[in-house]
């Protein structure tokens, strides 16, 4: 049997892409059912019980296991589930070998496996032949490397990962230089580019040189510098919630304690969990349901914001994490294009709504543009390379097209030099493009 190309793969902390180069040089994207180009990143362990026994645990990944998580939530089953992402972040952490889940033992190469090998086998129906290479994305520096033997921790790991999913021969290519290929194929002269990452968890920028002269260095020698920060668009996110959905259900509400003391009606670590959608999952448990009960009636008594404590109540009974985070980022789409939106989420029997400005939204996320800025300006600074000695910037990410975040880069570069969203091939082209 005559070997395929490699195909390139963006394992992504939270979504993933595949793509493959075909004979005339054309780069297809893998197509998931919904349509994307991306899968999420997200593994979904599911346990149902029968008659009071356990049956086997079904695992699901990507899309499917959003599928499954919400209609297992939808339904009512008798089961139990576990909901894993954010994977690729836990790879130079020494100290998280895996997990248990239903009483069995899963390593982190387990889970990122069961990832990608649905995302092998969908390429390999879609492209119509075997896969067994790939070309496979890396950062500069792994989030939370602090050492070289964090950094080589985390290759070991992605590489026995991609592995155990079914790729025999496995190549690493630099993210960044990667996310160049295409543009750097339409050059004839050299250049320097800044390329800025905006993912759920992390923005991550680098610049690299690209252009004829170029082509011919190590990949390491093409990276003239990097810079990240933990935070991008799950902190928007969190942001609106903290401020639009979290005091419609009693974040603000205060309750007399015995003493007559005015204290918070709930304890501020609940509604922390309502900022990170698969957090919510967590607070389904006795003991936060009794102390959800207590501060319900106590506002009954009290005749103060119990309504806002029984929202919340149906909120965490009924799951609904994933779909108000869903309402979220809706908002925050609206937010990108309009000066005004509204949020609204009708989930369970609930009907949450809030007016929203863009001015609002900005002065909510301030420290986050603050940090996004700092990590922009230190990377010029630590590669002694000014802003106008910069010729294009590509913006990459869902928060890219933040107009806050892109004013960043348009007072420092001009606009003219900044590009965003369609404008620039993927990273998952760039490296089915690898040479």
């Amino acid at each position: 049997m005559p070997e395929h190309p490699a195909v390139g793969i963006d394992f992504g902390t939270t979504n993933s892409s595949v793509a493959r180069t075909r004979a005339d040089g054309t780069v297809d994207l893998l197509r998931f059912a919904n349509g994307s180009g991306s899968s999420r990143s997200i593994v979904f362990f599911e346990q149902q019980q029968q008659g009071g026994a356990r049956r086997s645990v079904d695992t699901f990944a990507g899309q499917a296991a959003i599928d499954a998580y919400l209609r297992r939530q939808g339904a009512g089953l008798d089961a139990t589930g576990r909901l894993i992402q954010s994977l690729k972040s836990y790879l130079p952490v020494a100290s998280l070998t895996g997990t248990e889940i239903f009483g069995r033992r899963y390593t982190l190469e387990d889970l990122i496996a069961r990832i990608l090998k649905p995302l092998r086998e969908a390429a390999e129906q879609q492209f119509g032949h075997l896969i067994t290479r790939a070309t496979v994305g890396r950062p500069v520096r792994f989030v939370g490397a602090e050492t070289a033997e964090d950094d080589a921790l985390a290759v070991t790991r992605l590489t026995a990962a991609f592995h155990a999913a079914g790729f025999h021969h496995i190549r690493l290519e630099l993210e960044p230089v990667a996310a160049a290929h295409v543009y750097e194929s339409t050059l004839t002269q050299d250049e320097t580019i800044l390329i800025g990452d905006f993912g759920g968890g992390t923005s991550d920028f680098s610049l690299v040189r690209v252009g004829p002269s170029a082509r011919s260095l190590p990949p390491s020698e093409r990276v003239l510098g990097n810079a990240g920060v933990g935070l991008a668009g799950d902190a928007f996110d969190a942001r609106l919630i903290r401020h639009l959905v979290s005091p419609a259900l009693g974040s603000d509400s205060l309750s007399r304690s015995l003493g007559n003391k005015l204290l918070p009606a709930v304890p501020a670590w609940i509604f922390r969990n309502l900022e990170r959608w698969h957090y919510l999952s967590f607070l389904r448990t006795r003991a936060v349901d009794e102390i959800l009960r207590a501060a319900h009636t106590r506002a009954l008594r009290q005749g103060e914001d119990a309504d806002k404590l029984a929202a919340l109540r149906t909120l965490i009974d009924e799951d609904l994490g994933y779909q108000l985070h869903q309402a979220v980022a809706r908002t925050k789409v609206a937010l990108s294009h309009a000066e005004a939106a509204e949020f609204r989420f009708s989930e369970g029997g609930l009907d949450l709504r809030a007016a929203v400005t863009r001015a609002e939204f900005e002065a909510w996320i301030a420290p986050e543009l603050e940090s996004i800025e700092a990590a922009v300006d230190g990377l010029l600074a630590s590669a002694a390379i000014p802003a106008p000695a910069v010729d294009r910037v590509f913006l990459t990410g869902g928060s890219s097209f933040v107009p806050a975040v892109r004013r960043i880069f348009n007072r420092r570069f001009t606009p003219r030099r900044v590009v965003t969203g369609d404008a620039f091939t993927s990273v998952a082209r760039g490296l089915a493009l690898s040479p």
